[in-house]
């Protein structure tokens, strides 16, 4: 299906190297998978789901907030609207893999890399490179530019992790965490994403890496585009 495997970041731009290949694969074993996703979905109490997972159910939906903009489960369909407009495949299987993990656990409030994560050692170096690497190039030398990045996403600022530190939610009960270290004469520039360390009770590992990098591509394209002082992910 034509642009599935662009939308971690938000947006039909084409992703490349690690994050590219990151994204086929998911997007193979999505399609393979998604029809099974409802069928055990709806095969489950919609109102306990919604409580699981944060969301809220409506007696005809249940409803997601997804990167700050609600997003509409037609029940027992389990169609994805956003707006009114169908949702992209890709995010459809998100809150289908979200709703399906959903385990009702609490926030752990203790933030661990993506190695940290069960299952998460053996990608983590392929991770890095389409997460905190991205955002060390993009903004090693601005961090100013970051931080307004962070803002205009809705981040949350963290100053006991790093000085350009920000929390993001884009489900109920997923954190992330983006942090960076500007560089200089000595020392290059670095960044990385954290998470909670219970976003494993909430989301497959594959699924949290996508997550990671739809990151760091929706800071870089608020910074690219020049909307900093936008909210609007379309």
């Amino acid at each position: 299906m034509p642009g599935l495997i662009h939308q971690a970041d938000g947006s039909a731009a084409a992703a490349q190297g690690a994050l590219a290949r990151a994204q086929q694969a998911w997007q193979e074993s999505m399609l393979r998978q998604v029809n099974d996703l409802r069928d055990g979905l709806r095969l489950r109490e919609p109102a306990k789901l919604a409580r699981r997972a944060a969301g809220r159910f409506d007696g005809q939906a249940l409803w997601i907030a997804y990167w700050g903009t609600d997003l509409r489960l037609d029940w027992p369909a389990l169609e994805v609207t956003r707006s009114g407009q169908p949702a992209s495949v890709f995010d459809t299987a998100m809150l289908l893999y979200y709703l399906t993990t959903a385990s009702g656990a609490p926030r752990a409030d203790r933030w661990v890399g993506y190695r940290d994560l069960p299952g998460g050692n053996f990608y983590e170096r392929a991770f890095q490179g389409y997460s905190g690497d991205r955002m060390a190039k993009a903004f090693g030398n601005c961090p100013d530019e970051f931080e307004a990045a962070a803002r205009a996403l809705g981040g949350m600022s963290l100053p006991a992790l790093a000085e350009h530190a920000f929390a993001f939610q884009p489900l109920p009960r997923i954190s992330l965490a983006g942090l960076l270290w500007p560089g200089d004469d000595e020392f290059p520039a670095r960044a990385s994403v954290l998470f909670d360390a219970a976003a494993c009770e909430y989301m497959t590992i594959d699924g949290l890496a996508l997550l990671g990098g739809g990151l760091a591509g929706r800071l870089i394209a608020r910074r690219t585009s020049g909307t900093l002082a936008s909210k609007d992910d379309s």
